[in-house]
């Protein structure tokens, strides 16, 4: 079909246009960056560039192990199926495509998070959903949120669920063929991977070979979600003051040696597990890991030798449609990466082999597929045994003219003996100018320039700074010359000619050889798949060794004895000061107080954090530490306007709880570090106070930080919440006679009996003595007047006693695990602990509570 750009809000769009560039939809959506889908047409000036990705190489540096590659295709369902959500979505660096489907409510939660975790390089939608003036919801949002994402529009009819079927069944390899059982009746995903590949094949103007491509199906059920505005609460991934550097969740961890490793991380810190069998297999790995020195660094050893196995397979499955230098470069390069991936089979294999934890040994039962000898055989009947990945463009160009082996083509045995030829008489010529000047001259080569003359001299050398007029492209750098000759660049272009015929000829070899190791190629998933975890479990295990962390256990119970914050940690030059945390189903709702700065958002960030530690696989930073699996971590942290989206404090505040109330479940995780702020006092703690009433309606772990101190009495109407605050000490400064607080960081049960602690901050502020005087003099006044009296009764304290007695023994009958005597023991103390709860509750009928 004709690619063709064409404006997505003509009236009678052209029925064989494939493509619809979003340049189009400028004037109604500036914020859309241009993709030039125009095949034909010249490049109009403001279009971004499009580098295909076929030419990658497998080497860690060529390109940033987290620079975007993504392209994600969505659909969304008509009519009574609105909601109903289709995405596809490939790595341009790994073979493997990801297909989705689930409804979604009309905040599309859901759509937008599993987006941010992709961040694509480019987005696809249908024509349809964007037409100027009636574009849908869906496609509105997705544009306000990735404002710096490629989006290009694609005709609706190629949204086919058909075509998305057959090319599954043609496409998928057959060990992941059991994918067409779960999709076959998903629509949406299937119509959204049909629009994918049809528009891959157009941009990389290549086709992916038969039987090549792993292809699976993700339900939003086997992870937990964190939405996008929490993974920057929480510096999941990028540091909030400073993008650059890594004192990040991320950064913490990262110690991994491969770039697909570093990817699997990334988007597991994103996405925790929620199933406790593989999160405690993963624990049972970095604990054999930190128990076992040897295998430890033997691992590490090998693992740091692997390239991008997942690029690389990438590049290998892609079929070009045209037959270019660059293409038959690429796939001879690539071929010798993967015979130097597959030498380090045997390497992992025998470092593995005396493993005991289950998921290692099925690692290194997955290396012993005899595909991967298969493989190597028939590389090495081509290429040279001694044909390796190596460092340097100069070595690697040698590498890739005598990969493969003589005698097996005679004109190319000719052609490398005329390039070596070539070669050994430019650095003949090169010896002949230097001694013709007497200049210290060398022979040097870069991708860029080809071979080209250098010099290293002083001015002793060179008194008039002048040099023999025959060199001409001099270029200087301090006492550094580059420069060539008008003989030296004629020779340089035979030596191009005599490569191009190298290339062409060691590529119709390459094409041959890959075709017949094509049916085995399959077994590098499980490669690629292996080394990425290996390479994440080592990094766990690493980060281990540098601080004292712990095994997590999986319980009902939230409860972390002596946890401290792991990004704080590595800040500071002291160890941060650890705390305790108890949450249970039976006091499932922490209400914490403290004056500012005491340390109340770190101590909620760092709950977070080491939940989300724990559900990774990784060791936690604490004493002990037992978590309940949370299916959903929230967060309301930030207190800034957003001008983006014309949000005040207060909107921004009122958007993201709202969110957290049409999402939140009894599995869920809920941080909020102040709440109703943005406005005035008596709202603000109405507001807090009907958002605590409806939370505390679920069975979520609730963390709530506030400095409204009315809003702790709460606890009298609920007995499953729990008072903490955090304390200070009151010190005299003999200088200058005044009180300055000391933070301990400390955290203590109960709600906090600092006072006015604002004014007190506001007093050691450079405010004016006058003013702090009158505030003190109002703020009493006004204490005075809305002061609520609040009286527990007798009968409510018997309540929360036989409440409290209720829940510890639900607890204890779930999870304790102690022999008969000491149960005895413990069963008694709480029998005291409950008698002593009904004598006070007996002294309470006058008191009041303020």
């Amino acid at each position: 079909s004709h690619f063709g750009n064409k404006r997505s809000h003509t009236p009678n769009p052209v029925a064989t246009n494939f493509g619809t560039s979003s340049s189009s939809l400028q004037e109604t959506y500036p914020q859309i960056l241009k993709t030039p889908l125009s095949a034909g047409n010249p490049q109009k000036s403001g279009y971004k560039s499009w580098t295909p990705q076929i030419g990658y190489s497998a080497t860690s540096s060529s390109v940033s192990a987290h620079a975007p590659s993504v392209i994600v295709a969505v659909v969304e369902g008509r009519g009574l199926a609105r909601g109903e959500i289709g995405m596809a979505s490939v790595d341009l660096k790994s073979p493997q495509i990801i297909l989705s489907q689930f409804a979604d409510n009309t905040t599309y939660a859901k759509v937008i998070t599993k987006l941010k975790i992709l961040s694509p390089l480019e987005i696809i939608m249908s024509n349809t959903a964007c037409v100027v003036g009636n574009s849908t919801k869906l496609f509105t949002l997705i544009t306000e949120n990735f404002k710096n994402v490629n989006f290009s529009t694609i005709q609706r009819k190629y949204f086919n669920e058909t075509k998305g079927l057959e090319y599954i069944e043609q496409l998928c390899i057959t060990e992941f063929s059991t994918v067409l059982l779960e999709v076959q009746s998903k629509y949406y995903c299937l119509a959204a991977v049909a629009a994918l590949l049809k528009y891959v094949e157009f941009i990389q103007n290549s086709v992916y070979a038969p039987k090549s491509l792993k292809i699976c199906f993700q339900g939003s059920e086997q992870t937990a979600m964190i939405d996008s505005s929490s993974a920057q609460n929480l510096e999941l991934l990028i540091n909030n003051q400073d993008c650059r550097n890594n004192h990040t969740l991320f950064g913490v961890l990262n110690y991994t040696k491969t770039p697909g490793g570093s990817r699997r991380l990334r988007s597991n810190i994103l996405e925790p597990l929620v199933d406790i069998e593989t999160i405690n297999m993963r624990l049972d790995c970095v604990q054999e890991l930190l128990q076992d020195e040897e295998l430890f660094f033997g691992l590490q050893s090998v693992i740091s030798r692997f390239l991008d196995t997942e690029q690389l397979l990438s590049v290998l499955v892609q079929i070009p449609k045209q037959d270019t230098v660059n293409a038959a470069e690429s796939k001879i390069t690539n071929l010798i990466y993967l015979k130097h991936t597959l030498e380090l089979v045997d390497p992992l294999k025998i470092t593995l082999k005396n493993c005991n934890t289950p998921l290692l040994r099925a690692y290194c039962g997955s290396l012993e597929d005899k595909r991967f000898e298969i493989i190597l055989e028939k590389i090495k009947t081509v290429i040279n045994d001694d044909a390796r990945y190596m460092k340097g463009c100069l070595n690697m160009r040698t590498q890739k003219c005598y990969a493969v082996r003589s005698h097996i083509n005679e004109f190319l045995d000719i052609a490398r003996r005329t390039y070596t030829e070539i070669v050994d008489d430019i650095a003949g010529m090169v010896t002949q100018l230097a001694e013709k000047y007497s200049l210290p001259l060398r022979t040097s080569f870069s991708s860029a320039r080809g071979f080209f003359i250098q010099m290293t001299t002083d001015c002793t050398v060179l008194p008039t700074d002048q040099l023999p007029s025959e060199f001409i492209k001099i270029s200087k750098v301090k006492n550094s010359y580059s420069f060539t000759s008008a003989d030296l660049i004629k020779m340089n272009e035979r030596c191009q000619e005599s490569l191009r015929e190298i290339y062409h000829m060691t590529y119709m070899i390459v094409c041959k050889l890959l075709s017949e190791i094509y049916e085995h190629i399959h077994c590098l998933y499980k490669l690629s798949d292996t080394v990425s975890m290996l390479d994440m479990l080592l990094s766990f295990a690493h980060a281990c060794t540098l601080s004292d962390y712990v095994r997590p256990e999986f319980t009902d119970t939230l409860a972390i004895k002596q946890g401290w914050h792991p990004i704080l940690e590595k800040i500071s030059v002291e160890k941060p000061v650890a705390n305790n945390t108890y949450i249970t189903e039976g006091s499932n709702f922490l209400i914490i107080t403290g004056p500012n700065m005491s340390g109340k958002s770190t101590y909620l960030k760092q709950i977070a954090l080491c939940q989300i530690m724990a559900q990774i696989g990784s060791y936690v930073p604490a004493e002990y530490s037992s978590f309940r699996i949370a299916e959903q971590i929230f967060t309301r942290i930030s207190t800034d306007d957003d001008i983006e989206t014309n949000s005040s404090t207060f909107m921004k505040e009122m958007k993201e709880i709202a969110y957290i109330l049409h999402n939140a479940n009894d599995k869920s995780l809920i941080i909020i570090d102040e709440l109703g702020r943005g406005t005035n006092t008596e709202e603000g703690i109405g507001i807090c106070y009907a958002v605590c009433e409806y939370l505390l309606s679920l069975k979520a772990f609730t963390l709530f930080a506030t400095h409204f101190l009315e809003l702790c009495h709460i606890d009298v109407l609920y007995p499953n919440v729990e008072n903490m605050h955090f304390e200070v000490q009151h010190v005299k400064n003999a200088s200058r006679n005044k009180e300055a607080i000391l933070y301990t960081y400390k955290l203590s049960k109960g709600l906090t009996e600092e006072k006015n602690y604002g004014l007190k901050a506001a007093e050691v502020s450079s405010l004016p003595q006058s003013i702090v005087m009158d505030a003190k003099e109002i703020t009493t006044q006004i204490a005075r007047q809305i002061l609520q009296h609040q009286r527990s009764t007798p009968e409510m304290e018997r309540q929360r006693a036989v409440y409290h007695l209720a829940t510890r023994l639900v607890q204890t009958a779930r999870n304790s695990q102690l022999d008969p005597d000491s149960l005895r023991m413990y069963l008694n103390n709480l029998k005291k602990k409950y008698e002593e709860d009904l004598c006070k509750a007996e002294q309470v009928p006058g008191k009041t509570e303020e």
